[in-house]
């Protein structure tokens, strides 16, 4: 190519490339741009190898013109990343501007869940009687689960969960009666425990929760009579539900105590027939089976003890009166913010 001619098309190339850097909108415009004219494969660069190319004579007034023109597309390129840059620093300045005299947020204060205040009264309460706290996993082998409470496979007694199987040998525990096997296993007696926790059984209505929560207690040592479960658990009902709160044990089944008992209190509610008040169930107790001891390595010669649980939204619903359980996993904040 004759020299004119490369001088011509790299005073075209110029005029193109300041062109459309004056026209470019944005920084990746900018380097499609720069990639255009001064690219490996850009119109310049191919240019410049064929200025390579030329006689000797030739070559120092075209190169000359080719690195003029270079240099000019590199601070029109520079120029305009500082512009576009000034312009997007602008404009984020705008967008992110605080308006001072906006109102600020309303952050509100959280509370503790109803079923965290109940739980946390509950263990208060045993805690001073000397009784210690211990939790295990939600997942419980089928054995800690039931046939180390007495409850062996095939047993009538296993009628009475609706289980939710992990596996055939791995259940979402129905009680966290597991949790006083672990620690009778791990503990030699004297032992005083509660147990709180999450449990899991196939039931689901206004009353009744598939996950829901509970607090187990036991006490084992030497000489441990119904008498002892008795006192513990009276004082429990008083300081819950008040020192004049009417309560009664009604005899019942359980596979992992003998005897077993239920245990009522007399609730005075809205609506309530001429003020008379309605006996409700509140927990379950009663003396550790013998089989039990012997399945944790006690001898039940030399040591008694008692067990009892209790449902803690069923004490929340009867302490706040709740009617439908579903309320506590609603995440309704009207109702959340009534405790």
């Amino acid at each position: 190519m004759p020299v004119d001619e490369i001088l011509k098309e790299l005073g075209a190339i110029k005029n193109r490339a300041l062109r459309s850097i004056a026209m470019v909108r944005g920084i990746k415009g900018l380097e499609s741009a720069r990639v255009r004219y001064l690219g490996k494969k850009g119109q310049l660069t191919s240019l410049m190898r064929v200025v390579g190319g030329l006689p000797p004579d030739a070559r120092p007034l075209a190169g000359q013109t080719a690195n003029s023109v270079k240099g000019a597309i590199l601070q029109a390129i520079a120029e305009k990343e500082t512009e576009l840059k000034a312009a997007e620093q602008e404009s984020r300045i705008v967008e992110e501007r605080v308006d001072i005299t906006m109102p600020g947020a309303d952050y509100q204060i959280g509370r503790k869940h109803p079923l965290t205040l109940v739980t946390e009264e509950i263990l208060r309460v045993f805690c001073s009687m000397g009784f210690g706290v211990a939790e295990g996993p939600d997942i419980e082998s089928d054995y800690n689960n039931f046939e180390a409470l007495n409850i062996p496979k095939h047993h009538p007694a296993r009628d009475l969960h609706d289980t939710f199987y992990v596996s055939k040998d791995v259940v979402l525990r129905t009680h966290t009666s597991p949790v006083q096997i672990r620690t009778m296993l791990a503990t030699p007696p004297p032992v005083a425990v509660v147990c709180p926790g999450r449990v899991y059984r196939c039931d689901a209505d206004a009353t009744h929760s598939p996950m829901f929560h509970q607090v187990e207690g036991l006490m084992v040592d030497k000489a441990i009579s119904f008498s002892d479960l008795k006192g513990i658990l009276e004082v429990f009902v008083h300081e819950m539900f008040g020192p004049d709160t009417p309560f009664r044990f009604r005899p019942h089944y359980f596979p992992f105590t003998e005897p077993s008992c239920e245990l009522d209190i007399l609730f005075h509610g809205e609506g309530e027939p001429n003020g008379e008040g309605v006996w409700l169930e509140v927990l379950g107790a009663g003396m550790v089976h013998p089989a039990v001891f012997e399945n944790v390595g006690y001898d039940p010669q030399k040591v008694s003890g008692f067990a009892f649980g209790l449902g803690v939204e069923r004490l929340a619903m009867i302490k706040y009166g709740i009617s439908d359980i579903r309320l506590f996993f609603e995440n309704d904040l009207r109702f959340l913010q009534q405790f």
